[in-house]
């Protein structure tokens, strides 16, 4: 079952020596590839040597082809107008109206939630996740925060948690004005418009994995619904393995006129937020920069989202968040997990955090008018391909490591296997140092340890989970062990 040798120089004609061992009584094929007829000279573009076949992008199955068919235009857009027509969502605005403030939209958030629940045939449960806020920046008198929660339980494996928010409080130009009009269509009716649709278009299936849609309040003010509901699941010791905050998505249009209604920004960590001194020591020696949980879930993203499909572009920035600004997502890097934030390609902040008025012929103001329905349903479809791929899925490898025991110009990787009951085995990929996404794919068998005829010295490697269906798992990026 020979191989070529790796990139790095060495022969072009098929190795005698076999490239992988499995572990225990369990067995694996090799695969088998004809040499390379070129030095790969740009990794992202070209293939390089080495074991393995090319990487290929997921292809959305019949089911979630059908999924993505129901997210509904006119209904994303009824639920930003909706919205927007409580006259201001602030966090410290009036509760207890009907008509008008924060607590009118909470209300009427509930109502369809608990709607789309009693469709799923009790897989979806809805509640109001409340608490007291004291005083604090942005909070100048203890304010009650309540999100609203919709958890579509998996049947497999319920432990194992995605979550999608989008905040559904809004502000004006003052960020302590509670009274004035802050429509807040695009930030954040949007993202409250695509969690909505998916819960509804997700309630009546099953899933493997748990999904919990969370409209979160208080972001203006600074994170402070979505860290109690990142605080709440940790306690609960929810295994989250996946976060997306939806926020500014509703407008494909820059300040400037241009649009561009088929891409929407990804933006991912690189260093985690929690790493410790210690593991900050061992990336320094061996790398990962690029390598954290929250880049490998949004490869995932690119994997299974950029497709026909959605009809969108997913643009991936190397940045926890735009330039010293943050979303919902950053509480749950807090705790440690794979989280990132969707934002529309181009924003005008003549929409954003500003007083409904009109200067000079200008309009100012968060209102409907100026939002995308079309875009904010492809961001829907987006939202929709990463969240159901993941929860169908396999869970992320836990404990993968490469050996390091001994040293040698082979490379042995372990990892726990998984629990799910429709579990195949695994696929060991690796890419070029410089190469931003994962190039070559060697499929192992179900197996916990493999050793690869190719030097951790010379490329990274990771480690994914397939299932009977072909559906696969985000990438575990292995640290050193033995």
């Amino acid at each position: 079952m020979g191989i070529n040798e790796n990139a790095g120089g060495g022969p072009t004609r098929p190795s005698r020596r076999t490239f992988l061992t499995a572990s225990a009584a369990a067995t694996a094929a090799a695969v088998t590839t004809s040499p390379a007829t070129a030095q790969a000279v740009d990794a992202d573009t070209l293939v390089p040597h080495g074991p393995g076949q090319p990487a290929h992008p997921q292809q959305p199955d019949r089911e979630l082809r059908a999924l993505l068919r129901e997210v509904d235009r006119d209904r994303i857009e009824a639920t930003v107008r909706r919205l927007a027509a409580f006259g201001t969502r602030h966090t410290l605005s009036d509760q207890d109206s009907p008509e008008r403030g924060i607590g009118a939209a909470r209300d009427w958030i509930f109502a369809q939630l608990s709607g789309y629940a009693a469709a799923s045939g009790g897989r979806m449960t809805v509640q109001l996740q409340s608490y007291v806020q004291q005083p604090a920046s942005r909070i100048p008198v203890a304010t009650r925060i309540t999100n609203v929660v919709a958890t579509l339980r998996g049947e497999t494996a319920p432990n194992r948690v995605y979550v999608v928010t989008g905040h559904y409080d809004s502000r004006a130009t003052d960020v302590l004005d509670a009274v004035g009009d802050a429509p807040g269509a695009d930030d954040d009716a949007s993202g409250v418009a695509v969690l909505m649709e998916l819960a509804r278009v997700m309630a009546t299936r099953r899933s493997e994995a748990t999904i919990v849609f969370a409209a979160v309040a208080g972001e203006e003010q600074g994170l402070y619904g979505s860290t109690y509901l990142a605080g709440q699941l940790k306690a609960a010791g929810v295994d989250v393995q996946g976060m997306f905050s939806d926020d500014i998505v509703g407008s494909s249009t820059a300040d400037d006129g241009t649009r561009d209604p088929r891409t929407v920004r990804l933006f991912a960590e690189g260093v985690p937020t929690t790493e410790t001194p210690a593991e900050a020591s061992v990336r320094q020696s061996v790398g990962g920069e690029n390598d954290s949980p929250s880049r490998q879930l949004a490869r995932f993203v690119v994997d299974v989202a950029e497709n026909g499909a959605t009809g969108m572009r997913v643009r991936v920035i190397y940045r926890r968040d735009r330039y010293l600004r943050g979303s919902d997502h950053i509480p749950f890097l807090r705790e440690g997990w794979p989280a990132a934030r969707f934002t529309e390609p181009n924003e005008d902040f003549a929409h954003q955090h500003q007083d409904v008025r009109v200067v000079d012929g200008v309009q100012y103001g968060d209102l409907p008018e100026f939002c995308d329905f079309d875009y904010i349903t492809r961001v829907a479809r987006v939202n929709g391909a990463a969240l159901w791929s993941l929860a169908q899925a396999p869970g992320t490898p836990k404990g993968a490591i490469v050996v390091t025991t001994n040293l040698t110009n082979d490379t042995t990787l372990r990892w726990q296997r998984g629990t799910e009951p429709d579990l195949a085995g695994y696929e060991v990929v690796w890419r070029e140092t410089t190469a931003a996404e994962w190039q070559k794919v060697i499929p192992v068998g179900d197996v916990t340890e493999v050793t690869v005829d190719l030097s951790k010295d010379n490329v990274f490697f990771g480690v994914r989970a397939v299932d009977t269906a072909g559906h696969r798992s985000p990438v575990a990026f292995p640290r050193p062990g033995s």
